[in-house]
């Protein structure tokens, strides 16, 4: 993990989604760094239990991100999108749980995704809306989605593209716009 590695992923939780769950280019976040065994029966282990580790490159916060300024070229936020999930359930083990500030946490968090991106950079969004709908999710940030599947009860992703910096945008002489 070098201070150039493009990517950011604030919400590694098991790194799951991650072809290479070491990808060098990525540095991996998550608020949580333990090993939790929960009852699951559905993958046929004889004592009926899964152990799920949770191992971030750096223990933090998505609402609180250690990195200054514009310092990656993508990020990666798939926070927890559950607000009701037994406190040992898998997928609360697995993927958190919302507290009842989860629109403030979400908002701050989206926030900071933002202001670590470099101008022009990616955010990719990834939420479940079984128990939340995405456009609820979405009203939480004032940037505008560049794509995504906004409707369903599924996981949806969402790309976003981080604004310019504002010194970068103004006229030209010519009347010109960049």
């Amino acid at each position: 993990m070098s201070a150039d590695t493009p990517v950011l992923d604030v919400t590694c939780g098991t790194r799951a989604m991650w072809f290479d769950k070491l990808d060098p280019r990525a540095i991996m976040c998550d608020q949580r760094a333990e090993a939790i065994t929960v009852t699951d029966r559905s993958h046929g282990r004889q004592d009926g239990t899964r152990t799920l580790t949770i191992d971030p490159d750096i223990q933090c916060d998505f609402r609180e991100l250690p990195f200054p300024d514009a310092t990656f070229r993508l990020v990666v936020f798939d926070p927890p999108h559950l607000v009701r999930a037994g406190r040992r359930s898998w997928l609360a083990v697995r993927y958190g749980r919302l507290g009842d500030s989860w629109r403030d946490d979400l908002r701050q968090g989206f926030a900071e995704c933002f202001r670590v991106l470099m101008p022009g950079g990616v955010l990719i969004f990834k939420w479940s809306e079984v128990q939340v709908p995405l456009r609820d999710v979405l009203a939480l940030t004032p940037e505008r989605p560049l794509f995504g599947h906004p409707t369903g009860k599924s996981t949806h992703w969402v790309a976003f593209i981080a604004p310019e910096a504002p010194e970068t945008v103004g006229l030209f002489a010519d009347g010109g716009v960049r």
